[in-house]
């Protein structure tokens, strides 16, 4: 049995580093900043050969990824990409890990051995208990596996309810942190959000449980859904506009079938009025994303509702929500895992929105162009992050194509009309040419 946790600096905590360790990290919010803005300072000491898993890391610069000098000591295997690993994807020392979130980490602990844990966490309580705060989408999982963990204990961070708590004795070392906790800032609702917001919350009946995710649609969908009657959540990420909806009465968990009257996620990302909400509140479970996100699980609550987002859609209904052609721009996450288990709930639905277009550079003029994000075939190499054959609902500002159980001509035609007006006829050749509708 561990003996009580020791307190250590982090000139200490990178002395433990050494060739051929294994270390994950904490996600978004819990990512351990003193450790990743130094941890390239092991090289002083000759280390070399080490391999770092994250998942939408905060920090976008961190040298150990970011600088090349230091791409010999390196390796860093991501579940899903922020900007800074899109930018220095490059340096060949940077891969994606193809995943469905909720069975991420159960499938990586499996493949690979982590002998190092470092995330951010709660100060310990006065029982002994340090709670993980903010994420346990695979944190909890991941310390139960490595030899050491690592975490940097913060009083800015809040202590959050669930099963992310691990009590001091099994833990090997704190390093006290006092950084503010990072925050996604406001976002503007443009037009477009707000249209396609209240589209999607006019199909959202009373007593439904949601899942939102990050962005301006979800923003503006938590915005409309302000005057509806016993909402519940049932999400993988805890956001500010769910806090948003709770506090205006709309959201009270009592129609959910499992945890009624609380609210489950795998991971909190917001505000600092989030974070204060959540702060020893026992109404928000933060649980085990291997069981929050596992679509039989979504599925026991009656009307779940997903909305996600996407780069484009196919006219037969194939999703690319996480590259574009080759590239890779962000990840899965818990898009496949939330709209399967929307569509096994009784009464459920799940949304898949978009802008019509985008504004993208043309390779060739270099001059920024308009595009449609309804396209005829997706870009050659793009993942698809949700097949055609999971698809339900589409929403662009142009309305609501409802594909579940439609041929793909059916699809095609329903797409098209939702597509801007000025590339629809286009749509039309486009898909005569790939056989997709009759001429």
């Amino acid at each position: 049995m561990k003996t009580k946790a020791k307190y250590i600096t982090v000139d200490q905590a990178l002395d433990l580093i050494q060739t051929g360790d294994k270390i994950i990290l904490g996600m978004a919010a819990s990512e351990p900043q003193l450790f990743v803005n130094r941890l390239h300072e092991v090289t002083k000491r000759g280390v070399t050969d080490v391999l770092v898993t994250n998942c939408l890391p905060i920090n976008q610069e961190a040298p150990y990824f970011a600088d090349p000098k230091y791409n010999h000591a390196f390796q860093l295997d991501s579940w899903f990409y922020s900007p800074g690993l899109r930018r220095h994807h490059g340096s060949g020392r940077i891969s994606f890990i193809p995943n469905h979130l909720h069975l991420a980490s159960e499938k990586r602990l499996q493949h690979t051995k982590y002998n190092v844990f470092v995330g951010a966490a709660a100060m310990p309580d006065e029982h002994g208990y340090v709670s993980l705060s903010l994420s346990n989408v695979y944190e909890k999982m991941a310390c139960e596996q490595a030899d050491t963990i690592i975490l940097e204990v913060n009083p800015n961070f809040p202590r959050t309810f669930g099963d992310l708590e691990i009590h001091i004795s099994e833990i090997d070392y704190l390093i006290k942190a006092d950084y503010p906790v990072p925050e996604i800032g406001s976002i503007e609702l443009t037009e477009k959000d707000r249209i396609i917001g209240n589209l999607i919350a006019d199909m959202i009946e009373d007593g439904s449980t949601l899942q939102l995710g990050i962005g301006g649609i979800p923003n503006a969908v938590a915005e409309a859904l302000k005057d509806k009657k016993d909402l519940g959540i049932h999400t993988e990420m805890f956001t500010s506009g769910m806090m948003n909806l709770i506090e205006a009465g709309a959201v009270t968990g009592k129609k959910k079938n499992i945890y009624p009257g609380k609210h489950v996620a795998c991971f909190a990302y917001g505000n600092r009025k989030l974070y204060d909400y959540i702060n020893n509140n026992p109404s928000v479970l933060i649980l085990n994303g291997n069981w929050v996100n596992d679509p039989n699980v979504i599925g026991l609550n009656d009307k779940q509702v997903s909305i996600n987002s996407c780069l484009e859609i196919a006219l037969d209904g194939q999703v690319a929500s996480e590259s574009f052609g080759t590239s890779q721009f962000s990840g899965t996450g818990g898009q496949s895992d939330t709209a399967i288990g929307a569509q096994i709930s009784k009464g459920g639905k799940s949304f898949i929105a978009l802008y019509s277009t985008a504004m993208v550079r043309n390779r060739e003029t270099g001059e920024r162009e308009e595009v449609s994000k309804i396209v005829p075939i997706l870009a050659p190499g793009a993942a698809v992050s949700l097949s055609r054959n999971d698809v339900d609902y589409v929403v662009t500002e142009y309305g609501v194509a409802a594909l579940r159980g439609t041929s793909i001509q059916e699809r095609a035609k329903l797409l098209i009309e939702i597509a801007h007006p000025k590339f629809r006829d286009d749509l039309t050749k486009q898909a005569i040419k790939y056989g997709l509708i009759a001429g």
